[in-house]
């Protein structure tokens, strides 16, 4: 019988480390900093940048669909070979690479921040699928939430000490500070290399790899591998549910990662100080949404805090949306000096908070129903299904603002959110778990 005990302090702290280093990446390169600099300086189609904007999507999408295509076979590779670690390495030195390389995607080299774009948000968001299907091995069930939430919650703390040096250093998003924010992708990229290395040097690699059938390579066995969970998905059924809900909630949340400070420059209309704070802001109520959701789900049960966030986020989303509404109402109908940017300066805490919380959960509940032994085949279909969403997002709400505008095309995260929380309504939390520790018994096997 294979049981699930608590792995060592450092051990787990060098897990969570690496959520402490690849944050960066989400943080400077996808959020806050070159996003804005691809959209409004690189390409920049002013006054509305709706080509920037679109083309910013098809290169993370691209990226997803990259991500989506090879997951669930790597990730059966992974368990069968029992290297997850060297698997998890080279995306590490691939993300470094192409995020360094950033540097030369200067005005009118919008393809080649494309393709850097595509490599490395490939590189990147298939390692995250990597990392998690280590969380299994680090303590039983019952401390799952607790750990997905420290690993979340670091990673915050990561993302606002890498942008320390953005902020004091290399400055504002614009043409004219091109040459000093440009050194954004290097930095990044060494933030990256510099943090995660406690990962590779006390992460265990706890599965025992098998020999090969005769005549079958690793491809071919990771394509069977795949193809035998999908005949047996009904045995994990709830995990599918789970899965087709994590689907929509991680469309919405790809749009918002995306997005978010390109909807504060070009919709809100924010000062550099306000971005700042938003920055700032967002950062710390994510890792507080993290931790503190960590230790609730443990305690409520991983699916009812999912539920929770779901629900905040479509608040938080209508907020978004109606910031330039509730500014321009108080003004002009209650003699009220209330600025767009400050109204959503206060969403922003609301929807960091969901942030966190929501990512974490769903990362969790992953971890409970996915038995040892197939752990990386798992999360990489939980990978498959998250990449998926980013592709299906990105296109939508790219050609959604480019016909209708960024502002109104953000209603359509409301509906992703609504749609997921419909799902999960399906999902037995105790019943997915019951089936991995089944298979973890050996009362199971196929």
């Amino acid at each position: 019988m294979t049981t699930r005990s608590r792995a060592p302090r450092r051990e787990i702290l060098s897990w969570a480390m690496f959520d402490f280093a690849n944050s960066a990446y989400t943080l400077l390169i996808i959020t806050v900093v070159f996003g804005d600099l691809f959209t409004r300086v690189i390409v920049g189609d002013a006054p509305d940048y709706r080509l920037g904007n679109l083309l910013w999507s098809l290169a993370l999408a691209a990226s997803y669909l990259l991500v989506l295509l090879c997951s669930p076979v790597v990730g059966a590779i992974m368990d069968y070979r029992a290297s997850k670690k060297r698997f998890l390495f080279a995306s590490y030195l691939l993300t470094v690479a192409t995020t360094a390389a950033l540097y030369w995607v200067a005005p009118g080299a919008a393809l080649l921040g494309v393709l850097l774009l595509i490599l490395s948000n490939f590189a990147f968001s298939i390692g995250e699928s990597f990392i998690a299907s280590f969380l299994p091995d680090l303590g039983p069930p019952e401390d799952l939430g607790k750990i997905s939430g420290f690993g979340w919650a670091l990673g915050y703390i990561g993302g606002m000490v890498s942008a320390l040096f953005v902020l004091l250093v290399l400055g504002e998003v614009s043409a004219e500070n091109f040459e000093r924010i440009r050194w954004v992708g290097p930095w990044t990229a060494f933030f990256f290399l510099v943090a995660a290395l406690p990962t590779f040097l006390w992460v265990r690699e706890r599965g025992r790899p098998r020999p090969l059938p005769a005549g079958q390579g690793y491809l071919a066995v990771g394509l069977a591998r795949v193809g035998q969970t999908l005949r047996h998905l009904r045995t994990h059924r709830d995990l599918a549910i789970l899965l087709l809900s994590v689907f929509f909630s991680m469309s919405g949340i790809y749009i918002i990662i995306t997005y978010a400070f390109i909807y504060g420059a070009q919709v809100i209309g924010w000062d550099e100080s306000v971005r700042t704070l938003m920055f700032v802001l967002v950062q710390i109520t994510a890792a507080a949404g993290a931790f503190g959701f960590g230790w609730i789900q443990d305690r409520l049960g991983a699916l009812s805090t999912y539920l929770v966030t779901l629900v905040m986020w479509i608040l938080a989303i209508t907020l978004i949306y109606l910031t330039p509404i509730l500014a321009d109402l108080a003004q002009n109908r209650l003699g009220l000096n209330w600025q767009a940017q400050y109204i959503f300066l206060v969403v922003g805490c609301l929807a960091g908070l969901s942030l966190g919380a929501c990512q974490s959960t769903t990362r969790t509940l992953v971890g409970l129903f996915a038995p040892l032994s197939r752990s990386a085949e798992l999360f990489g279909f939980w990978g498959f299904s998250m990449k998926l969403a980013g592709v299906f997002g990105l296109l939508a709400v790219g050609v959604l603002q480019a016909l209708i505008g960024l502002h109104a095309a953000v209603l359509f995260c409301a509906l992703l959110f609504g749609v997921a929380l419909v799902v999960a309504r399906g999902v037995d939390e105790s019943r997915g778990r019951g089936v991995a520790a089944a298979q973890d018994s050996g009362q199971t096997d196929w």
